[in-house]
């Protein structure tokens, strides 16, 4: 007798458990392919005598185009310069001349894009 009520529960709550079922997750993931943007390493910025030096290189697989430098004195804009890099040149070096001391950065850019602010504080800012 236990057994035919058994079954009857079993079949009346059998509606209730179709939401435990394993979810469908894919053994291996599909790859993702991920495109990072290219990487400035080694950015310095620098005095040498009278001129400013800013050295920096470009590391990662990145498309050739121009590594551009904006000079600032404070909110200053003392000028831009920029170098056409690729895969035989990744390395490039900027120089201005600045006599004074102030308070200098260099914004470097590829592609239009920021990658990189260093600065130079010989006065208090």
């Amino acid at each position: 007798m236990v057994r035919p009520a058994l079954l009857l529960v079993a079949l009346a709550c059998a509606p209730l458990l179709g939401g435990c079922r394993y979810a469908f997750v894919p053994l291996i993931p599909a790859q993702v392919n991920v495109d990072l943007p290219a990487r400035l390493t080694n950015a310095t910025l620098t005095r040498q005598g009278d001129a400013l030096r800013v050295t920096a290189q470009v590391d990662g697989r990145f498309e050739p185009g121009f590594l551009t430098v904006r000079w600032f004195d404070g909110s200053r804009d003392l000028g831009s310069d920029s170098v056409y890099l690729d895969d035989r040149q990744r390395a490039a070096t900027f120089t201005l001349e600045a006599p004074a001391r102030g308070t200098y950065r260099a914004v470097l850019s590829f592609g239009g894009a920021v990658l990189r602010q260093v600065e130079l504080y010989e006065v208090a800012p």
